[in-house]
């Protein structure tokens, strides 16, 4: 079976955020408005995702 995707898009400016979220947008592969990002649905992504959700837009599942 085939590994599900998410596709995020960042939708945010990490200007004046902690640091951190900068760096899990970073993580992401996002550093620039309304880039998009395929990235693998595991646990650790959906956290990532979890923290920075204020930021980033996620489009739905890709098979």
């Amino acid at each position: 079976m085939a590994q599900k995707t998410l596709r995020v898009e960042q939708i945010g400016s990490p200007i004046r955020r902690e640091a951190s979220q900068r760096q899990t947008l970073i993580g992401l592969k996002l550093n620039k408005l309304h880039r998009v990002s395929e990235l693998e649905d595991t646990p650790s992504v959906r956290g990532m995702i979890r923290k920075v959700a204020h930021l980033v837009r996620v489009h739905g599942d890709v098979a």
